[in-house]
């Protein structure tokens, strides 16, 4: 499991390291894709009616490119005489933002505060469109009182489906087979806590050349698993 390693600077504005990074945001629907064409044109596919509840046609535009987009910043950030608590509090909403890249309410909470001892473990609860990711706070074993600058981990317990990121990961996933075509998904939570790498019990499908049983045209069905820093598809036999 990879672990981020933050440090924060005690006489500073905010947490000075960046956290975690990347891929993979209780319960609402999420919007579908959108474009102009599915990945490919010469696949022919079967009469409508067999996709699932949401076409992914293309891209999500809400999906950025990258994690340092100034829509990923949480503001206002801490004052200069914030707590460390207060500071680690925001910091994990910046890291969780810049893992999704899809803008979205965020809060977080650390209902016991952060213990600032070496070795010393606190729990944070960080919430992103309603779904609640615990994290693991641990301070650096080397850390010593009155410190400047304090190091930790921050380790999340959960992983966070959310549909804008899984249907954009769909698209660009697929995009360049020739031998496919019609991706679509079940409406698919705006944002959902989950076990990482295990089977969310949310499909997509698309519909390839070979997708058949018997080696023809059919519809295959992919599951959908969430780690760290993506959203990954299996197919479902």
């Amino acid at each position: 499991m990879r672990i981020s390693k933050n440090l924060i600077g005690l006489a500073a504005v905010g947490i000075l390291a960046a956290g975690c990074g990347s891929s993979s945001s209780d319960d609402s629907a999420g919007s579908s894709g959108s474009a102009s064409q599915a990945p490919s044109e010469e696949a022919k596919a079967p009469e409508p009616g067999a996709d699932l509840a949401v076409p992914v046609t293309g891209p999500q535009p809400d999906v950025l490119v990258s994690s340092s987009d100034p829509k990923l910043k949480v503001t206002p950030k801490p004052a200069n005489g914030a707590s460390f608590t207060e500071k680690v509090e925001h910091k994990l909403q910046e890291d969780l933002l810049g893992r999704l890249k899809v803008p979205g309410k965020t809060s977080a909470n650390c209902p016991d505060g952060v213990t600032q001892k070496a070795s010393a473990v606190s729990i944070c609860n960080v919430t992103y469109e309603g779904a609640t990711v615990p994290y693991e706070i641990e301070i650096s074993e080397k850390y010593k009182p009155g410190s400047f600058v304090t190091f930790y981990n921050s380790t999340p317990k959960k992983g966070l489906l959310v549909a804008k990121n899984a249907y954009d990961r769909l698209w660009t996933s697929h995009k360049g087979r020739t031998d496919i075509s019609k991706l679509s998904c079940e409406e698919l939570p705006a944002a959902k806590a989950v076990d990482e790498e295990t089977e969310t019990g949310f499909h997509c499908q698309y519909w390839g050349k070979h997708g058949g049983e018997d080696g023809t045209g059919g519809f295959v069905k992919l599951g959908i698993k969430v780690n760290r820093h993506n959203v990954d598809f299996f197919e479902v036999r």
